[in-house]
């Protein structure tokens, strides 16, 4: 006979004991260990108020800098270690063109900062660096647009507060850029953090999947903007999106093309400065992996297709950041 699997199977003991009665197995379960890992909506909720006692939302109101707080700069210029040390004066000078472009290129500043803040108790793999300019529209693999996070540099595990700090922050600090009123300003940072809970909550009551596939596609978002003039002018930018395709508009920016006489050999990487470098100083051939062979007129014609190694600037305030 075959072998019969034992079935995952294990003695429980009954809900609603009295606290400090000696637990005794009186039913059978055959659930999984992530099914008894798995927690209701309301069982969920009932977490986080317990864990708002804690913490409440008042804690997170105010900030003062500790007594052991690292001076900025320093800090700043031990950010520079493994850039490009030529580069780094373009870096600074886009930094020092606005508090607003400093606030992009300093994400690791305001996290020595919030380190020092009480914290939720809830960790995530957060974006890091979740400022206003960091979320934008691109082009899916099935060529629609949606709007979400564009730029994960910085992520890391931590409390999910500090990309909620963060976004607000820079709504503020955008608003004093454009020359707002400081109660536009502050009415803005308001609505994102309203936006924010409303749709933590409606996440809360959707199925995994649900969320997973949920997105902010360019008809929801258009039928967001407030006013005509700045929907047409989003439409604008919109259709300048679509008309870039990757193989047109990126593809040749990152990657040098040219005609080998064989097969085997390929042409030096070239820089495009002064953004983008060589990571080394060597100049290496493209492995024949990475070639493609276009065809011309039914005939297979030998290309070299090199990707360049480009060390971009990073955070610091420059187009994207």
């Amino acid at each position: 006979m075959d072998r019969l699997r034992k079935p995952n199977v294990r003695l429980v003991g009954r809900a609603g004991r009295k606290s400090g009665a000696e637990e005794k197995p009186t039913e059978i379960s055959s659930r999984s260990h992530a099914e008894d890992q798995y927690r209701t909506a309301s069982e969920r909720r009932a977490d986080g108020k317990a864990l708002r006692e804690n913490v409440p939302r008042e804690a997170h109101a105010g900030w003062k800098p500790p007594k052991n707080r690292r001076d900025p700069v320093d800090l700043l210029l031990g950010t520079n270690e493994g850039r490009l040390a030529e580069l780094l004066p373009i870096r600074h000078g886009r930094m020092v063109s606005s508090p607003f472009a400093f606030f992009r290129g300093s994400a690791a500043q305001m996290a020595a900062d919030l380190a020092h803040t009480p914290c939720s108790g809830l960790k995530v793999q957060a974006c890091g660096d979740a400022h206003l300019m960091n979320f934008g529209g691109f082009a899916t693999p099935e060529r629609n647009i949606i709007f979400d996070i564009n730029d994960f540099d910085e992520t890391l595990p931590g409390p999910w507060e500090w990309d909620l700090k963060r976004l607000a922050a820079s709504v503020v600090i955008a608003g004093r850029h454009l020359r707002l009123s400081d109660n536009d300003s502050a009415r803005a940072a308001i609505a994102t953090a309203r936006s924010y809970r409303e749709h933590i909550a409606d996440y809360a009551s959707m199925r995994a999947l649900e969320v997973w596939y949920d997105r902010i596609d360019v008809e929801r978002f258009l039928k967001e903007v407030p006013s005509e003039e700045a929907r047409k002018r989003a439409e604008e930018r919109l259709e300048k999106v679509r008309s870039r395709t990757v193989p047109e508009h990126d593809y040749p920016k990152m990657v040098e093309t040219t005609w080998c006489p064989t097969p085997h050999q390929g042409q030096p990487a070239t820089d495009i400065p002064p953004h983008c470098k060589t990571s080394t100083g060597t100049q290496s051939r493209v492995p024949r992996r990475d070639r493609c062979l276009p065809r011309v007129a039914g005939r297979a014609c030998p290309r070299a297709v090199r990707p360049l190694p480009l060390l971009r600037l990073g955070n610091q305030g420059g187009r994207r950041g």
